[in-house]
Order: structure tokens, then C-alpha cells, then sequence
């Protein structure tokens, strides 16, 4: 089988979508296309199946999903391997703001210990933003919030939403309720003010903003109330534990690998580092 085929078939599991994997591959999808009926043709095997609108794996495509990552994950190792000592260029890490603090030292941590001599950059921005760079290279690995739907990269935690205050009680009693939340494209923000509206509750949407650095210092003036991961909440910061704001989802972090991989960060290497985050997290 076709390795950059392989290629193509994970970007389209981990993203939910053609228009995406041809993206990441810089392809047309229309050489999508033909790629997966080149895989169809050499398994023998439907690998694809409609369902609506969209384009569902079979039983068939599902089982080859876990020998594509294998065949993808040794073959690049090999190459990595190979190249030991070579200059490489810098490893490009994307991640959200609201993670810089909770989860990205740690990540860079494991990342440095397994490559010493790998030298490191740091692109910060939103998950959106973060995809559509994995999509044109532009990064390398991303640690973003996973949509429900898509298998998309390695789990790093398992989280949840909770809502928070800088210690200011009364502004739970404000009406309308002061909020201050990440921008729109947020699942937290999305999911606040839709629950809030759904119970009828007056509020004023004070400030959104993509950085995390300033939602926790407007909270920690008093201004709001915000939403966002449990494992974003700084010690300073007060989680409210009142059974009548609206539920927050729970949310998967994970680490995303650009298709065409750096030279030193195979998907072994990537899922080495998610195993070693878990595990010093339990």
C-alpha cells in the first residue's frame, strides 16, 4: 500500500474530512479520490460506506486504520532514525492559550527528554487557528480541544468546564450576570450562553477574548464570570460550585500531529508523549 495514500486515509479519521486531509497533504480532492480507490483496489475491500450526507468507514476501513498508523508510525521512525544528526529545523508547537500554563511546559518537558537536542518553538493561538496551521504546515504538532465526532490526535486528558470567579461571591447575585468568555468559536462559550438563555437568565456578555492571560485578569478585578477547563483554573481562582448555572461539557485535549510529519516526531513519538503525560497526571 501507498505510504502518502496512508497518509491521506488518517488525515480524513483524525479530521472527519476530505476537504481537510487534502489540505494537510496538499492535495486536490479529486487525488483524495483516486488515493482511496487505489486503497479499495489493493485491500480488495469497501472502505468507505455513505451515511447521509457523509462518508462513513466500513468495518473493513476501520480495521485498516490501526495498521495504517503502524505502517505510518514505523516507517517514519525509520526515516527519523536515519537522519539522526542531521540539522533539522526547530519543532513548531501550537497550543491554545488557556493550556500555555497547565499543559504545554510539561508537554515541552517530555518533548526535550525524549529529543535533547531538538531545538523548540511556540506558536500560540486558538484551536481553529491552530488546525487550519496544521493544515497548511505551517506547525507541527498542536495541543487543541478535540471535537466530539473526529478521532483526531492523542489523548492527553480527559477535562471538564466549570464556571469561575476571581473570589467576588457577589457577582453571582448581579442581573444581568457580568460574563467574560473566550471568543466564539469556544465550545465553552457556545455552550454558556446557550444554557443560559435556555433558563432564561439576564446576562451581558462584558468581554470575549482569545487569550487566557486576560479572562483571568479581568476575573481576578472582579469584572465577570467566566467558563472554561478545570485545568485551566489557577489556584487564585474561585470555582463556582452552584447547581443552578447552566452544565459545561466535558472536553478531550490531545496532541495533533501535522500529516507530513517533522523529521523527528513520528506518531510513535507522539504517542509516547501522550502516554507519558497521562500517566504523570493519574
Amino acid at each position: 500500500m501507498d505510504i502518502d495514500a496512508l497518509r491521506s486515509f488518517l488525515a480524513f479519521v483524525d479530521t472527519g474530512s476530505f476537504t481537510r486531509a487534502a489540505k494537510q497533504t496538499f492535495r486536490t480532492q479529486s487525488a483524495i479520490s483516486m488515493q482511496m480507490k487505489k486503497l479499495e483496489d489493493d485491500t480488495g475491500k469497501r472502505l468507505f460506506i455513505k451515511e447521509g450526507r457523509n462518508l462513513a468507514l466500513t468495518e473493513h476501513g476501520q480495521l485498516l486504520v490501526s495498521y495504517a498508523r503502524k505502517i505510518l508510525s514505523l516507517h517514519d521512525e525509520a526515516l527519523g532514525s536515519l537522519s539522526q544528526g542531521e540539522g533539522h529545523p526547530p519543532l513548531i508547537i501550537g497550543c491554545p492559550d488557556d493550556y500555555a500554563e497547565s499543559i504545554l511546559p510539561h508537554i515541552t518537558q517530555i518533548i526535550l527528554d525524549k529529543l535533547p537536542h531538538q531545538n523548540i518553538q511556540i506558536c500560540c493561538d486558538c484551536s481553529s487557528q491552530l488546525r487550519l496551521k496544521l493544515d497548511a504546515g505551517e506547525i507541527d504538532i498542536a495541543i487543541l480541544t478535540r471535537s466530539p465526532d473526529v478521532e483526531e490526535g492523542y489523548l492527553l486528558r480527559h477535562d471538564s468546564g466549570v464556571w469561575i470567579h476571581g473570589g467576588y461571591e457577589d457577582l453571582m447575585h448581579s442581573n444581568p450576570l457580568p460574563l467574560i468568555l473566550y471568543e466564539a468559536d469556544c465550545k465553552f462559550h457556545s455552550t454558556a450562553v446557550d444554557g443560559l438563555e435556555k433558563q432564561g437568565k439576564n446576562y451581558r456578555l462584558l468581554c470575549s477574548s482569545s487569550s487566557a492571560t486576560t479572562i483571568k485578569s479581568l476575573l481576578r478585578r472582579g469584572l465577570g464570570i467566566s467558563a472554561m477547563a478545570r485545568s485551566s483554573v489557577p489556584n487564585d481562582l474561585v470555582i463556582i460550585n452552584n447547581m443552578t448555572m447552566p452544565a459545561l461539557p466535558s472536553v478531550d485535549i490531545v496532541l495533533a500531529v501535522a500529516p507530513i510529519p517533522h523529521p523527528m516526531f513520528s506518531a510513535g513519538v507522539a504517542s509516547e508523549v501522550s502516554r507519558l503525560f497521562r500517566e504523570s497526571i493519574l
